[in-house]
């Protein structure tokens, strides 16, 4: 007979719970949300499924640089050469093509969250994992995430971290978050489990810098 969807509530019941690594995760997102400032590279890759059941990965490299509560700057470059980036200084969000010498600003006065939300959904912006950079994010993945487990602690690019994995209806999740006093992102992958040929991100994060007392040019 067909195969009949597990119930939910019965499938959140029986995923596996690990309260310490439910700890960890949240403690790095609370981290993040209450920092002051934040500098970080993230070289990442994407899975584009062609309608041949290809995976063909495209890469991207970003530097993001924030100052709470109200500045942002993201710089993109793709792994075509194509450069550009968006700016946000607590009043506009300019977003610009460097590759092209195009921009367009718009005025949206608000907070780093707010900007984040507007650029991701109405200006449509790539931004991958920009959630991760709000102060809701703690709050949100605690909700969504019904199983955090610790996988192992290893040490990447000689770092000790503790390696979770995180599943959600959407998505499952890998981290490697830094162990000790910064516990910083320092690798993700996503698999979007509900997407045709079911696509990964990943993510690595170097340079982080906490913090970081931006020159006000930067904005």
């Amino acid at each position: 007979g067909p195969v009949r969807a597990a119930d939910p509530t019965t499938a959140a019941a029986e995923a596996p719970q690990d309260p310490a690594a439910r700890a960890l995760l949240l403690n790095m997102g609370n981290f993040i949300a209450g920092a002051p400032g934040l500098r970080v590279t993230m070289r990442s890759g994407y899975d584009a499924i062609q309608a041949d059941g290809q995976r063909i990965e495209f890469g991207e490299r970003r530097q993001i640089l924030m100052q709470r509560p109200d500045k942002l700057r993201v710089e993109t470059e793709r792994s075509d050469g194509e450069r550009g980036g968006v700016v946000f200084d607590g009043r506009w969000i300019t977003a610009f093509n460097a590759s092209e010498n195009v921009y367009a600003r718009v005025e949206k006065a608000g907070s780093i969250d707010q900007a984040l939300v507007y650029m991701v959904r109405d200006l449509r912006a790539t931004l991958p994992m920009a959630r991760l950079f709000t102060t809701g994010f703690p709050q949100h993945v605690d909700q969504r995430a019904t199983s955090v487990v610790l996988v192992e602690e290893c040490t990447l690019f000689d770092v000790p971290t503790d390696h979770l994995a995180v599943r959600s209806d959407d998505v499952d999740m890998q981290l490697w978050i830094a162990q000790g006093a910064q516990p910083l992102p320092r690798r993700a992958v996503i698999t979007y489990k509900n997407a045709p040929g079911q696509p990964q991100f990943r993510a690595d994060f170097h340079d982080w810098s906490v913090a970081a007392t931006a020159d006000a040019a930067a904005f």
